[in-house]
């Protein structure tokens, strides 16, 4: 709730955008609880804080957990943040009961994961696996042309430290459901088995600006009813691979956006989710031809490209394990479940044994102002982090 007074919005969410005035004051506080904590903090040159928490041997690879503080434009208090406070709360729990690892624990707070402001999401976790150069991740600038790079200068934030190369034992992200199953299904925990992939595309369609009163009907080239028909058709394609399969069209941008003008051109942000990488591939194809088809039927030219990219993931089978003996142990209720959203874990799994902790939110909403969630939940979510992490760390006395 401290953290979610940084860019508190009067509808009670929170506008924390990565890289603001805002998220330097929220990673200042999560910096200073940190080190009252006794971890020592380093931050790399893409701006992912790490927080560690010496283990008896400490020239053993680390285990670590954490998530992101950064938000959407109206999204809410507990999407990311639950994961890096609650992994904080591990740090604490262990200082208060002086239980000692063998292995080092590190708290990351990793930058950009949301790519409400610079896209791609997860831009810095993907350097940190080797995904994207630290190169591009600088260059990619928001509406108002300032970049990753520029702003990660301008609030102390571009770290000394090398991104990547050290080794981890095992990774963990405790994270909000974001969908409804655990609370309809009155479960306590998720165990995350899988990430979807996703493939993120930007469509630019023109048509001709007209007079709204004088241009007939057959005479049109109206650029917003082929973006309509998009819409729709991406909605098509998400329901022909229900219940796994989703599609969102959630930008748009109308030229020249006035009252009286036949639309002439429409940029548009749309995506495709799915856990099988060969039905993702089928729903690609869907998409090409129908904005062909669409195009080319009301005589719009058009210009598709896929700006973003990563392909369904296993998680770890030993931590998927660790997680689900953990809420076994607890007698939690839980089940297995894929995630819906990008993580910044789907990243990690890449380079480092990987796994997701669930827990339900109100009503499956979140990016939304109302996103909430119940202290049980948190609570148990926060356990079940703690003995999965203890179980690769080790205790050590």
């Amino acid at each position: 709730m401290e953290m979610a007074k940084i860019g508190a919005t009067p509808k009670g969410g929170c506008k924390r955008l990565t890289l603001t005035d805002l998220d330097k004051e929220g990673r200042d506080l999560f910096r200073w609880w940190c080190e009252r904590e006794g971890c020592t903090v380093e931050v790399d040159e893409m701006g992912n804080m790490f927080a560690t928490r010496p283990g008896e041997e400490n020239d053993l690879a680390p285990v670590l957990m954490g998530s992101h503080l950064d938000t959407q434009p109206t999204g809410g208090k507990f999407d990311g943040v639950l994961g890096v406070l609650g992994a904080l709360e591990v740090v604490r729990s262990l200082n208060d009961l002086k239980i000692k690892t063998r292995r080092p624990i590190v708290v990351a707070n990793w930058t950009n994961e949301e790519g409400a402001r610079f896209a791609p999401a997860m831009v810095s976790s993907g350097v940190f696996a080797g995904v994207y150069s630290k190169e591009f991740a600088y260059a990619r600038a928001d509406e108002e042309g300032k970049t990753i790079g520029g702003e990660l200068e301008r609030i102390g934030f571009k770290g000394d430290k090398p991104v990547g190369g050290f080794p981890i034992h095992a990774s963990f992200e405790l994270h909000i459901e974001q969908g409804p199953i655990l609370e309809a299904e009155n479960l306590d925990v998720g165990v995350v088995t899988h990430g979807q992939g996703q493939r993120w595309y930007e469509i630019r369609l023109t048509g001709f600006e007209s007079h709204a009163g004088s241009t007939p009907m057959p005479r049109r080239r109206d650029a917003l009813l082929g973006a309509s028909r998009i819409v729709e058709l991406v909605n098509k394609i998400g329901l022909s691979k229900a219940p796994l399969g989703v599609g969102t069209v959630g930008l748009m941008n109308v030229f020249p956006n006035s009252r009286n003008v036949i639309p002439g051109e429409i940029f548009m942000g749309c995506e495709f989710r799915h856990p099988v990488d060969t039905t993702l591939t089928e729903m690609d194809i869907a998409l090409r031809e129908g904005v062909e088809a669409i195009a080319k039927g009301i005589g719009l030219t058009y210009d598709l490209k896929q700006i973003f990219y990563y392909a369904p993931i296993a998680f770890d089978k030993d931590c998927v394990a660790a997680v689900r003996r953990a809420a076994q142990h607890l007698g939690l209720t839980h089940r297995e479940i894929v995630s819906g959203a990008g993580h910044d874990a789907c990243y990690l799994a890449g380079v480092c044994p990987t796994s997701m902790i669930f827990t339900p939110c109100v009503d499956g909403i979140s990016h939304n102002e109302a996103e909430d969630i119940k202290q049980d939940w948190s609570t148990a979510g926060a356990n079940v982090l703690m003995h999965a992490v203890l179980e690769k760390a080790e205790i050590a006395g």
